[in-house]
C-alpha cells in the first residue's frame, strides 16, 4: 500500500472504534488511518457457507467506518447487474450446471465485479470488504469440485481479475458439523446441497491456501463466539494497516 496524502484527525469516531486508547495514540492512529485509507485497501472475508463471513464482513464494516474511512463492502458473485444475474443462475436451487461451467460463470462474475466495482473503489481510496473473492474459486471449484489444478485455477483466477489479490484474507474456519448446523432450516441453494464430501474437500482447499501464503490469509477459529471471532479479526486489521506503523 502506499502512504501519501495531508494528515486530518478524526479523534472522536476514533475513539468509539477503540476505546481504550489515550488521546495521544488517537490522534496519532487518525491520521494513520486517514493515510492508509488513500490508495485504497482490499479484504476478503472467506469460509463456508455458516461460518459467519456475512456477519463478520458488517461488522468490520461499520468499525471502519466510525474511523471515516470509505468503505465499500461486497459479495462475489454479485455487485454488478451482471454478476447478480450470474449468481441468480449459480445458485438456483434446481439448476443443472455443470462443474466447468460453474468455474466459468464465476470467473466472469468476478471479472465484471472487479473491473466494474473493486479497482475504481480502490484508485478512490476506498477500502474493500470482499465476502468472497479468488480464494472461493480455488477452494470450491479446484478442490471441491476437481474442475481444473490449482495451479490452472490460479491463472484463471488473474485472467479475471487482472492479477488482482486481497491484501489481507480473513479466513473462518469452522469445523463442518458447525457450518452445517447453522445452515440447518434454511433452503439450500444449489452448491449448498452437495455432499459432505465435497465440503471437505474444500475445507482441505481453503487450508492448503492458507498453508501457502499464510501473509495473507489468517485464519480465525469460526467456532467461537461472535464476539471473540470479531475482536480477533480487528486486531489483525488495525494490528497490519494502522498499528504495523507505529514500528
Amino acid at each position: 500500500m502506499r502512504i501519501e496524502g495531508a494528515v486530518t484527525k478524526k479523534l472522536h469516531p476514533l475513539f468509539c472504534a477503540s476505546p481504550g486508547l489515550g488521546f495521544r495514540a488517537c490522534v496519532v492512529l487518525a491520521d494513520l488511518c486517514y493515510l492508509v485509507s488513500v490508495s485504497g485497501c482490499l479484504i476478503s472475508v472467506e469460509g463456508l457457507d455458516g461460518s459467519g463471513k456475512s456477519t463478520l464482513l458488517a461488522a468490520l464494516q461499520k468499525r471502519l467506518e466510525r474511523l471515516g474511512l470509505g468503505v465499500l463492502a461486497l459479495r462475489d458473485p454479485g455487485g454488478t447487474d451482471l454478476a447478480e444475474r450470474i449468481r441468480q443462475l449459480l445458485l438456483e436451487p434446481k439448476g443443472q450446471i455443470s462443474p466447468t461451467v460453474e468455474l466459468f460463470l464465476f470467473l466472469a462474475a468476478r471479472a465484471d465485479l472487479t473491473f466494474r466495482r473493486i479497482r475504481p473503489a480502490l484508485a478512490e481510496g476506498r477500502w474493500v470488504l470482499l465476502d468472497r473473492f479468488s480464494d472461493s474459486t480455488m477452494a470450491y471449484q479446484a478442490f471441491g469440485r476437481g474442475v481444473v489444478g490449482p495451479e490452472r485455477c490460479a491463472e484463471l483466477n488473474d485472467l479475471a481479475t487482472g492479477g488482482l489479490k486481497p491484501d489481507l484474507t480473513l479466513w473462518l474456519d469452522a469445523p463442518l458439523k458447525v457450518a452445517l448446523a447453522r445452515k440447518r432450516g434454511q433452503m439450500a441453494d444449489r452448491i449448498e446441497q452437495a455432499e459432505e464430501a465435497f465440503y471437505e474437500r474444500v475445507q482441505a482447499g481453503y487450508r492448503w491456501i492458507w498453508e501457502r501464503e499464510p501473509d495473507r490469509v489468517v485464519r480465525l477459529r469460526a467456532e467461537e463466539p461472535f464476539e471473540i471471532v470479531l475482536e480477533a479479526a480487528w486486531e489483525v486489521v488495525r494490528g497490519r494497516f494502522v498499528c504495523a506503523h507505529f514500528r
